[in-house]
C-alpha cells in the first residue's frame, strides 16, 4: 500500500467524479500523486484559480499491485515514460471538452504534463516539432508520475486516511 494525495481547496469527504474539470491529461476524473509536496502545491494553485476556500491535501491508501494484476473488470493503463502513445493519449483527452471519455480506463497512471512538458506539448501542436521530437525532449525531463481514477470501480480501490486532511 503507498499513501496517495490530493490538492484542493476543498476538504475531500467523498470524490464526486463528475467536479473533475474536463480536459485534463488523463481525461475527468480525480487525480493523485505519491508526492505530498507536489499535492500541497497543487492545493495552493487551486485556490489562486479558483479564488476561494483553503488549500488542503487529502491523503488515500492504495494498493499499487492493482497496476500490474488489475481485478476483473477494471481497466488500467500504465505509461511508465513519455512516449508516443504517452504524447497520443495526453492530447487526445486535452482536447476533449465533452462529459464522456474518449477512454475505457478505469484507472491510468503515467507521467504528469506540467509547465515543462506542455511547453513542448504546444511546440508539437503547433507543428514545430514532429510527434518522435517531442518525445527525445522530454526523455532528459524526469517525469513525475499521477494516478487517474475515472470511475467508481476504481474508486473502490482507494482508501481515504482518517484524519487525513490537512490545511496548509
Amino acid at each position: 500500500m503507498i499513501n496517495l494525495y490530493h490538492g484542493s481547496n476543498v476538504i475531500i469527504n467523498e470524490i464526486d467524479l463528475k467536479r473533475g474539470r474536463r480536459g485534463k491529461d488523463f481525461g475527468q476524473g480525480f487525480y493523485l500523486n505519491a508526492d505530498l509536496q507536489q499535492a500541497t502545491a497543487m492545493a495552493e494553485r487551486v485556490v489562486d484559480r479558483e479564488g476561494y476556500g483553503e488549500p488542503h491535501v487529502s491523503a488515500f491508501l492504495f494498493d499499487e499491485n492493482v497496476l500490474r494484476t488489475p481485478p476483473p473488470h477494471l481497466y488500467v493503463k500504465t505509461f511508465i515514460s513519455y512516449s508516443v502513445d504517452w504524447a497520443e493519449f495526453i492530447l487526445l483527452n486535452r482536447r476533449n471538452n465533452t462529459d464522456k471519455q474518449v477512454h475505457e480506463f478505469d484507472i491510468v497512471y503515467g507521467p504528469i504534463a506540467d509547465d515543462k512538458v506542455g511547453l513542448q506539448l504546444s511546440r508539437y501542436q503547433l507543428n514545430y516539432i514532429s510527434i518522435e521530437e517531442l518525445v527525445k525532449q522530454l526523455s532528459s525531463i524526469r517525469p513525475t508520475f499521477q494516478y487517474f481514477f475515472g470511475t467508481e470501480r476504481a474508486l473502490a480501490y482507494l482508501q481515504k486516511q482518517k484524519d487525513n486532511d490537512q490545511n496548509r
